[in-house]
């Protein structure tokens, strides 16, 4: 084992979760992986990795990932609050369910992993949280229109979170990407707006990898405690909105 300290990921089984923990595990840190599919993180065979079945709507499930990983390699110093699902469509034609879906994985999931870590880095005066928003957290689009509310809330709970964590040295930093490239078509079942997305994504050449958002968390998390990114805004070159 070495010295370096825990970090956990939720939603660690695909896109930016994935990217961030092969990131982090080849810069050497050992690695809490929480997802629904504990197979596919398992598959990465990273070292210094525990993979827990964990679902975010499940705060208890949550807090013993975390004891259980942290008896093994130490405090989490770095909670990357990742999990999340993206139900974009015509909010006329769609089903109510979708949105409680959003809203318990998108809001309360993102708080409830930070509940399992906060505690605890507030009482050694050290940590970082990074908060999975989005672009469409700063700008709103009419076919995201609870999509786009959960984050905003992300931004909303991030922002008050920094103010209130700062006077126990404990960073808060916000991600809000672009079009990237994940799963995240594979939750919009709304035909005409996942045709929409698509003809975006292909008019301005694809999204960006979620590997260079990685390497950006990995920079901003390797500053010194004392230095604080708050936000990182990444998209495509040619994305205009």
């Amino acid at each position: 084992m070495n010295d370096l300290p825990l970090v956990a990921i939720t939603g660690a089984s695909s896109g930016i979760g994935e990217a961030v923990a092969k990131r982090f595990s080849e810069a050497g840190y050992p690695v809490l992986m929480m997802a629904r599919r504990i197979e596919r993180m398992e598959a990465l065979n990273l070292p210094e990795a525990l993979c827990r079945r964990v679902d975010v709507r499940d705060r208890a499930a949550i807090a013993s990932a975390v004891a259980e990983a942290e008896a093994v390699y130490g405090p989490v110093d770095m909670m990357f609050c990742n999990a999340g699902i993206a139900r974009l469509a015509d909010i006329g034609r769609q089903d109510p369910a979708e949105w409680d879906e959003m809203i318990d994985i998108n809001t309360k999931g993102v708080l409830n992993s930070v509940h399992a870590v906060m505690a605890g880095m507030m009482e050694r005066r050290r940590g970082t949280l990074f908060m999975m928003s989005s672009i469409a957290g700063r700008k709103v689009y009419p076919d995201h229109t609870v999509y786009c509310g959960t984050k905003y809330f992300v931004h909303g709970i991030s922002e008050s979170l920094r103010e209130y964590l700062s006077a126990y040295d404990v960073r808060v930093v916000v991600l809000s990407p672009g079009i990237i490239e994940t799963e995240v078509l594979d939750h919009v079942t709304d035909p005409g707006t996942l045709a929409a997305y698509r003809e975006n994504k292909a008019k301005i050449g694809g999204g960006i990898g979620p590997e260079h958002l990685a390497e950006l968390m990995l920079s901003a998390y390797s500053m010194p405690q004392t230095v604080l990114v708050q936000e990182i805004c990444m998209t495509p070159t040619r994305q205009r909105y």
